[in-house]
């Protein structure tokens, strides 16, 4: 449904620019909203199971989806805010290949140190990033693991 929403939007909008910052729009909106809805239902499970674990890996791939567009859309508002990053023109517009593994490099805390964010924005947006891999993986993790240790726990007795 949102695929044909995006499409019909870029045939019905002449100017590309428009149409692809809607597209960028909605796609970050949905990500939110999934991984709203990921990190609710793995919160509010009783019973952890693998549907659970999966949500939780789901929830976790969604943030970087998060963490991509938020990286890409300082890098929008802000061109060159990342060292390090191969640019592709599409039209009027820079896109950066490289953002989503930055997303991910950052939200893991790995840092290799390929790419870097030189703009004080950037860097915000960076920091911003990492603390909510860690909060995901310190905090939800964590109440999943104890879910299920009390789970396993209870059945023993």
């Amino acid at each position: 449904e949102i695929s044909a929403c995006l499409v019909g939007s870029e045939m019905c909008i002449r100017d590309r620019s428009l149409s692809s910052y809607l597209s960028f729009l909605i796609y970050f909106l949905f990500y939110i909203f999934v991984t709203y809805e990921l990190i609710k239902n793995v919160w509010g499970a009783k019973l952890i199971d693998s549907n659970v674990i999966l949500g939780l890996i789901s929830g976790y791939i969604s943030l970087g989806f998060i963490g991509y567009f938020i990286l890409l859309s300082v890098n929008l508002g802000y061109p060159n805010s990342f060292e390090g990053l191969n640019m592709v023109e599409i039209g009027k517009e820079s896109y950066s290949d490289g953002l989503m593994y930055f997303s991910y490099i950052t939200l893991l805390t790995i840092g290799y140190g390929d790419i870097s964010p030189i703009s004080q924005v950037a860097q915000k947006a960076t920091i911003f990033v990492g603390l909510i891999g860690q909060f995901y993986m310190v905090i939800i993790t964590a109440i999943t693991v104890g879910k299920y240790l009390n789970q396993v726990s209870n059945t023993k007795e």
